[in-house]
């Protein structure tokens, strides 16, 4: 009786209104593959998809039209290494967030720190490990895509996993648990069980540190052996997730690439000939050149020449990875310095050497291939996810362009203004 009833006194209840399509009208039109912008395109947008793009497009009544005169509309960019629970080491350093911030006030930060990243115009964000928050990511991201709270896409690793005794934080009596920024594992049967573990939580991707320091003051060495990263690649490929390696040193992204892995992160150490293997292997690179330029900045760096070492080695490694044609990802590590910012990367890979346009293309169609999720999102084309941003100016000759955001669209729902 109660079925019938709230049936019957559903029938009489007016249905929601349908938003209108709606006809965006810029300057131009950066597609997220063709490096040339197309001057006079406009882009029609009906639900949530892209349905028409190009000139002079015939629209349906009722289409609401938005004029952005001087401003070039492009696919929402796509953060590729984040963190949202972590917020920049000058407020509070790394070991003190890990230790001493509750989780609610880790939480809440992370709301409001994913809201400043979409009104920057990152539509979708990769999170590379909640750093002693759990599994909160997976909150986060699935309060998101409810509705509950406005925030970008999210792709989550959950926990991350490390070689026992190689994260922090450190500094304890040895006898001493304290809370860790990382899930350890030592051995094949207790990574997958780990990576098994993770992706039964909610993890989209996979996290792996293939090398770090045991203890403070020593340089980064090689942790997870090349069978454990392994038996982690096999295991998350199974479950159609991809895998990400934290690689500083020249053997952990020797080893890396020989497990299989997806994307690698950070590189400092990389030589032409790993590079070269990526290349070979379709293996993506992250260079995250805005964390190591964080820190420099923090200790006392003025951003002048010459760079501090780990600065100049970063961007080194980067320009060796760009001679090698290896895939490059646009990952600033975002967290380390301050969500919102993350255009930060961006403009450091184009005064590395990367042309603008190219920059643009990593950071729209390059990331989501890289993510798996280029047959939605990267492009502003007929059948795509309406994630859309405008920003003033010409950011294939301007890279600081992707600052000056005046619209955000995601999923067809405008968000700025």
């Amino acid at each position: 009786m109660l079925n019938r009833l709230a049936l019957a006194f559903a029938l009489f209840l007016p249905m929601p209104a349908m938003a209108a399509p709606m006809l965006l009208r810029p300057a131009q039109v950066f597609d997220g593959v063709d490096p040339a912008p197309h001057s006079g395109w406009q882009v029609l947008v009906d639900g949530e998809k892209i349905v028409a793009v190009g000139p002079a497009l015939a629209v349906p009544d009722g289409t609401k039209t938005i004029d952005l005169p001087g401003a070039t509309l492009m696919p929402g960019m796509i953060e590729g290494h984040g963190h949202l629970f972590l917020h920049p080491y000058n407020e509070v350093p790394w070991d003190d967030q890990v230790l001493h911030e509750a989780l609610a006030l880790r939480t809440a930060r992370a709301v409001m720190q994913a809201r400043a990243t979409l009104l920057a115009g990152f539509t979708t964000e990769r999170d590379l490990g909640t750093e002693g928050a759990g599994y909160a990511d997976v909150g986060l991201r699935d309060a998101i895509a409810q509705g509950i709270v406005p925030g970008p896409r999210m792709i989550v690793a959950t926990r991350a996993i490390v070689a026992r005794g190689a994260y922090g934080p450190k500094g304890f009596e040895p006898g001493v648990s304290v809370p860790l920024g990382a899930e350890e594992v030592s051995g094949i049967d207790e990574i997958v069980r780990a990576a098994r573990s993770q992706i039964a939580a909610g993890a989209d991707v996979v996290k792996l540190y293939a090398d770090y320091h045991y203890q403070r003051g020593e340089p980064s060495r090689p942790t997870l052996t090349q069978a454990e990263m392994a038996a982690a690649v096999a295991v998350a490929h199974d479950a159609g997730r991809i895998v990400a390696v934290h690689a500083v040193t020249a053997e952990g992204m020797r080893r890396a690439i020989a497990a299989g892995v997806d994307t690698i992160e950070h590189g400092d150490e990389g030589t032409a000939e790993l590079f070269r293997a990526m290349h070979d292997k379709g293996i993506a690179y992250c260079p995250t050149l805005s964390a190591g330029d964080a820190i420099a900045r923090y200790r006392g760096w003025d951003g002048k020449a010459p760079a501090p070492a780990g600065v100049a080695q970063s961007i080194a490694a980067f320009r060796m990875a760009m001679a090698a044609g290896t895939p490059i990802c646009v990952g600033g590590d975002v967290g380390v310095f301050a969500h919102g910012t993350n255009a930060r990367e961006m403009e450091q890979m184009a005064a590395a050497g990367m042309a603008p346009p190219a920059v643009l293309i990593a950071a729209t169609s390059g990331n989501a291939r890289y993510f798996h999720l280029g047959d939605r999102l990267g492009r502003v084309k007929a059948g795509m996810l309406a994630d859309l941003v405008a920003v003033t100016g010409d950011p294939t000759r301007d890279i600081g362009a992707v600052r000056h955001v005046v619209l955000v669209m995601k999923g067809g729902a405008v968000v700025l203004p």
